[in-house]
């Protein structure tokens, strides 16, 4: 950041470092805290992010012990793995008719399936695996079904749930589903199932200074007390002596506090002004787009509060 900030620049990074809850408050259980700072973000940066989640459910047969609307509900919460960079909003006055909702707008899924015996089962065996055919049913048995000319513009990445191992519903011979679910564009603001983010959290980076040398078997207590990779030991005219390699390593544990020897030796610190943030995509997402879109939310955010400053007030 230029030492020269105009106004414009200085109201966006106020503006960004707020928005991500870079704020004084109080302290959480998160490792590595800072008495007075809060490791928890927050989320309505990344709730504005949209992502593409099944909204309507058509049920056209549920057979097994699992109701319709907890079925639907289950559905609607399985992350699809879709790129919601390449689809419009879908028109919030449309009715939910199923055969409204276009190529640009909505992704239709099938789930399709039904439970069988297995013949090849062995008599005396009482394993459901063995004894029966498609009596799990998977987030991978839900299938795309393209509609106009999405199977050309999809070519090369099919749409398909992010996860293949979520479990749905468990069948016995008889039972079936047949489902057809429609995707559309929305925000963690409207339903948490449009968040793309799993967890998010941000802390300050450790700061470990050394106030004396720390030979021998001090040394290499010291560096038992720290996580792996924070201190080393290196030889200095054939004496072992610890060393500061990477702070940013340390999960603040504060180990080193209970050896009465080593607690005077060592100052453990925080640097105030250098943020290390962590996002966790649901897989819908890389972290590093959800970070960029999320910066263009807040970039919309204050060109937008920048106008407000600049138009007349009204009274």
């Amino acid at each position: 950041m230029a030492a020269t900030m105009s106004n414009v620049e200085e109201i966006r990074t106020r503006a960004v470092l707020g928005e991500f809850g870079v704020k004084n408050v109080h302290s959480s259980d998160f490792p590595g805290n800072y008495p007075g700072y809060d490791d928890t973000w927050n989320m309505q940066t990344f709730q504005k992010v949209p992502t593409m989640a099944i909204e309507k459910v058509f049920i056209y047969n549920n057979t097994s012990i699992v109701q319709d609307e907890v079925l639907a509900h289950r559905l609607g919460l399985v992350p699809i793995k879709a790129d919601p960079r390449l689809f419009e909003y879908r028109d919030a006055g449309e009715e939910s008719a199923e055969e409204q909702g276009s190529e640009i707008d909505t992704i239709q899924l099938q789930l399709k399936i039904k439970c069988s015996r297995n013949p090849r089962a062995t008599k005396d065996s009482s394993d459901p695996r063995e004894l029966y055919l498609n009596h799990m049913v998977y987030s991978s048995d839900i299938t795309w079904v393209p509609i106009g000319n999405q199977a050309d513009v999809f070519a090369d990445s099919v749409i398909r749930p992010v996860h293949d191992d979520i479990l749905i519903a468990q069948l016995r011979p008889g039972q079936e589903l047949d489902i057809i679910m429609h995707c559309v564009k929305g925000i963690g603001q409207d339903h948490a199932k449009f968040s793309p983010v799993a967890t998010a959290s941000y802390r300050l980076l450790p700061e470990i200074t050394l106030l004396e040398p720390v030979e021998g078997e001090k040394a290499e207590r010291l560096k038992r007390c720290f996580s792996r990779g924070v201190i080393d030991i290196e030889d200095v005219n054939g004496t072992n002596v610890a060393k500061v390699v990477n702070s940013r390593l340390d999960t603040c544990s504060r180990e080193v506090i209970r050896h009465d020897d080593l607690k005077n030796v060592v100052k453990l610190a925080r640097l105030r002004d250098h943020f290390i943030f962590t996002v966790e995509s649901t897989g819908i997402l890389p972290p590093d787009v959800l970070v960029t879109e999320a910066i263009k939310v807040l970039m919309t955010k204050c060109q937008r509060f920048l106008s407000e400053l600049d138009s007349p007030s009204v009274e």
